[in-house]
């Protein structure tokens, strides 16, 4: 359950995920937005996970089943959780390069304060850290960071790794309705990140199944403005508020294929009997899963998704 996919990603093109967190969900946050659900192992203690021999072995016989057409754009550590945990995150990526394929890091940047986790960030190739907010409150309600986490600790972290990282650094900021999306909290928002510089800022929306049923999107006239600010700041921004296509990679194994993806990226109806169709079986799999309680389904803005079931 370390490898899956590659999933179409609006950012990375084809890429190849990598979980490298337990298979339950461990992160500093419990985000209200979470497409994984509630955090209900906070941490913010590095440990070992992997050992980085086995991760490298996995993801490697996971690209020998795929086809040519579904060779990865990116490996990117995006975790049921977060990925800086990994106190091995630095040495596993050293081992990847050994595929010619450019890393990638989806962090929530919690951590960055810490030297060793910047190190360990200092191996990928691009790097997105979250930044949804400046402001204290609102940061505490959307991303109910762990206990011990300071949002002045967190923004000193991300200024440092900005100055020193050398590759493709990217913002990502989540506009959630009548939480961060007012023009003064955008505004604000907006004058840290010009301060660090990112290739791009991606500001984005819930568009699977939040965690809080209340984590609603921001509207398009929001988006707009808030797209105006960022730009009238200096930054390259562009909207992650879209569906990113049906087309999954496949190993053959429907079961684990189905299982590995949603563990950490929810499967909509569309791609799931895209995927199907591709594995050349039929829903059964996915009733069986249900059946076993591995996965569950839930309805978001109409349409059906297939997400991992951890607490069953």
């Amino acid at each position: 359950m370390i490898a899956f996919g590659p999933v179409t990603s609006r950012r990375l093109g084809l890429s190849l995920g990598i979980n490298n967190i337990v298979s339950r969900k461990v992160c500093s946050y419990s985000c209200i937005y979470c497409q994984i659900g509630e955090t209900r192992h906070m941490s913010t203690d590095q440990e070992v996970f992997y050992a980085p021999k086995k991760l490298f072995k996995n993801v490697e016989e996971h690209l020998s089943r795929l086809d040519e057409l579904h060779r990865p754009d990116y490996l990117t550590f995006v975790s049921n959780g977060e990925p800086t945990l990994d106190k091995n995150l630095g040495e596993a990526i050293q081992m990847l390069r050994k595929f010619d394929i450019p890393i990638a890091v989806i962090t929530n940047a919690s951590l960055l304060h810490h030297e060793n986790v910047r190190r360990n960030l200092m191996e990928a190739d691009w790097v997105s850290v979250k930044v949804n907010t400046t402001d204290e409150l609102t940061w505490k309600k959307i991303n109910r960071p762990h206990s011990s986490i300071k949002l002045d600790q967190v923004l000193e972290g991300i200024n440092k790794f900005a100055t020193v990282y050398k590759g493709k650094l990217h913002s990502e900021t989540m506009l959630i309705n009548s939480c961060n999306d007012s023009s003064e909290q955008v505004e604000q928002t907006a004058s840290f990140i010009s301060k660090i510089n990112p290739d791009t800022a991606y500001l984005s929306i819930p568009t699977r199944p939040p965690a809080m049923r209340d984590a609603r999107p921001a509207t398009e006239k929001t988006l707009a403005m808030a797209w105006q600010i960022f730009s009238n700041a200096g930054i390259t921004t562009e909207l992650l508020t879209g569906f990113e296509g049906t087309d999954t990679g496949i190993t053959g194994n429907a079961f684990e294929d189905i299982l590995n993806i949603t563990a950490v990226h929810p499967l909509r109806e569309d791609t799931m009997k895209a995927l199907l169709i591709k594995e050349n079986t039929d829903m059964a799999v996915v009733e069986s899963l249900e059946s076993l309680k591995l996965i569950k389904k839930t309805k978001y803005k109409g349409m059906n998704y297939y997400v991992r079931n951890y607490h069953f």
